[in-house]
């Protein structure tokens, strides 16, 4: 048999295996070439708050458990991503509902095309949109339509809900969380069980909190919130007026649009958790990246840039 012949069905069963790698159920494939990275989004602002979209590859260091990597993926232009947009409409939201649902519709009226989201409502009750959308009017009759009052605060529960919910997504999946007080009898997890899975399946947290006052006692949003976000890549915004409610919905949608993707492949798939640093060589400006994560291939799976 002609040597062509005999290395043809060999050949053909590698290019299939490297085809098949790690590719969860259901998901559409991320390792096309076989490798797989780890994907970063990093959101870069100057000494005044402001954002920084025009960094290169060359400005930027990546560090794993320490050491310094090889970044395979830069990209710096808009990025489609994932999110939940999740309200508080809990009792102490009475008179600022509809100061809320404005400044959430100015952040899905800015999602771009490729964009897809749900928008849903916690108190006691917990209620999302059925499934993910790019229609920006449907998003917004969901938002006018569909929120409902309740009373005790389900913090930790409508966030793991919200994970739940982007769970069978690809790439960035983002949890836009607002609330005026701390978490209140949530029923199935706690803060601790929503950041493990947080950083071990890679959901970006942002959270954007009011100060408020029920029955003349001042509230202020779960301290834990700040912690959550910096973990995990997001942003921590905490308000002390709903005037300010507009603005700030606002610069979340920007930040999302113009966040960096980096990425590099690791040298082990230990299935441990690793630590994260990435900085920026440039003086004056601060990086917000995840900090952390699991170094197996369905973690990069459910993680990779699309």
């Amino acid at each position: 048999m002609p040597m062509t012949r005999r290395l043809f069905p060999a050949l053909a069963v590698l290019i299939l295996a490297t085809a098949l790698v790690a590719v969860p159920h259901g998901q559409q494939s991320v390792f096309r070439s076989g490798t797989t990275t780890v994907g970063i989004y990093a959101t870069v602002v100057d000494a005044g708050g402001r954002l920084v979209p025009d960094l290169r590859e060359e400005h930027f260091e990546v560090y794993d458990n320490g050491k310094l990597q090889t970044l395979g993926l830069f990209k710096s232009d808009v990025q489609p991503i994932t999110v939940v947009a999740m309200l508080d409409t809990s009792g102490s939201m009475t008179f600022n509902l509809e100061f809320l649902k404005s400044a959430a519709e100015r952040f899905v009226l800015r999602l771009l095309p490729g964009d897809q989201a749900r928008v849903g409502s916690f108190s006691d009750k917990i209620r999302l949109m059925p499934q993910f959308t790019g229609d920006r009017d449907a998003l917004v009759r969901y938002l006018h339509n569909d929120i409902q009052f309740g009373s005790p605060t389900f913090l930790w529960d409508a966030i793991d809900e919200s994970m739940s919910a982007l769970a069978g997504q690809t790439g960035r999946r983002v949890v836009l969380v607002f609330t005026d007080g701390e978490d209140d009898r949530s029923q199935r997890v706690g803060f601790g069980d929503v950041l493990r899975r947080a950083q071990r399946e890679g959901f970006m947290i942002y959270a954007i909190g009011l100060e408020g006052e029920v029955l003349g006692r001042r509230t202020r949003p779960d301290r834990n919130l700040r912690r959550l976000a910096a973990e995990t890549g997001g942003g921590y915004f905490e308000l002390q007026h709903t005037a300010e409610l507009n603005a700030t919905f606002t610069r979340v949608a920007d930040e999302l649009h113009r966040q960096y993707v980096l990425g590099f492949a690791p040298e082990t798939l230990d299935g441990q958790v690793h630590q994260l640093d990435v900085r920026v060589k440039v003086p004056g400006m601060t990086v917000r990246a995840r900090r952390s994560y699991v170094a197996s291939a369905e973690a990069a799976a459910n993680n990779a840039p699309e």
